[in-house]
């Protein structure tokens, strides 16, 4: 394997020489540079990235870690945190958590052995104050995405939860519909409690009582939201649905078509989030969310703005959801109505 010294040997000059061509650090001879160059591409040599760290107390490489990287949400995320690192020349180490606080732990003593310039924490699992405890004195500049650590020096980027579930609703309230259900998330997750609230908020506002029978939890995916719309859709009593998020709006799909059901004209589908494969579902899916590529792009420029200037404080940052109307929902169905018992 070839070192800076076999380089400097091959160029007949000093390995000091070779480092401020390779670094950039002091202007060398035209005649020095060129035999320096010539000698690195007929070697194929490749500078130690952990010595240049050790040196220069930075590895030019961000940690990302996530829960799910099947999820199409994290994978949309993670290519926006990509691009934007690529753009500012860091590199980025990616991990796959499994929702599972054991394996988060030993993925993030890695990436903080491994000396990333910064961490990225994507809706962390685990019990957050034991998150909290884990990465309390880290030194390098973190940002959270969606999930509040009260007590971690980390910033954090989040979408409107709550809001976004109340435009959710609202928009199936401006269709007539009335019985609207909620497949909500895990409400031990804050973007469970928080999308769930918003639901009730807006039927409330509307001048109608949340019906405990139509809030249905489970976990964020589609196996779920397919389990939970059978359940519901047996009863018969809802004319629309709102899911926690795009993948059990897919699972919900399937079971409105497995019981012969037509989306939107007996029932209505909306979902959470955005993701692209929503587009290209049968009916197409309506949903409500913040570009996910940006949303990636927001958490990684701000985390690189921490490393630019360590001494400045960037504020946390929520980003604000729209609808995409799509046709999955529409008018609430006719229902004639029932006779009084005599």
């Amino acid at each position: 394997m070839s070192t800076i010294k076999h380089v400097a040997a091959r160029a007949g000059v000093s390995f000091t020489t070779v480092s401020h061509v390779l670094n950039g650090t002091r202007r060398v001879s035209d005649s020095a540079r060129e035999r320096v160059e010539r000698a690195v591409a007929e070697m194929g040599y490749a500078p130690s990235a952990v010595a240049r760290a050790l040196k220069m107390s930075e590895t030019g490489i961000v940690g990302v870690l996530v829960p799910n990287i099947t999820n199409p949400f994290f994978a949309e995320l993670t290519r926006g945190i990509e691009d934007c690192c690529h753009r500012a020349d860091y590199g980025v180490f990616l991990c796959n958590s499994d929702d599972a606080p054991e394996r988060q732990a030993r993925y993030l003593q890695t990436l903080l052995e491994r000396r990333v310039d910064g961490l990225l924490l994507a809706a962390p699992a685990g019990e957050p104050q034991a998150l909290v405890r884990r990465l309390a004195g880290t030194q390098a500049p973190m940002v959270v995405i969606d999930r509040e650590l009260p007590g971690l020096a980390a910033r954090l980027v989040r979408v409107d939860h709550r809001g976004g579930a109340r435009l959710a609703v609202e928009h199936l309230l401006s269709l007539g519909h009335r019985r609207i259900a909620c497949l909500s998330g895990p409400s031990s997750f804050a973007v469970g409690h928080l999308r769930a609230a918003g639901w009730r908020e807006a039927l409330e506002a509307a001048g109608l009582q949340p019906d405990p029978q139509l809030l249905l939890e489970g976990d964020f995916d589609a196996a779920v939201g397919h389990a939970l719309t059978r359940r519901l859709l047996a009863r018969g009593d809802a004319t629309a649905i709102f899911a926690g998020n795009d993948l059990m709006a897919i699972g919900a799909l399937r079971a409105a078509a497995e019981l012969g059901l037509l989306v939107p004209q007996a029932v209505s589908i909306i979902g959470f989030d955005g993701i692209d494969l929503g587009a290209y579902t049968y009916p197409p899916l309506t949903t409500v969310g913040h570009r996910i590529g940006a949303i990636g792009e927001a958490a990684a420029s701000l985390l690189l703005g921490m490393l630019a200037d360590p001494a400045a404080a960037p504020d946390d940052v929520m980003l604000p959801v729209t609808l995409v109307e799509r046709a999955s929902t529409g008018a609430a169905p006719h229902r004639p109505e029932r006779p009084l018992d005599r």
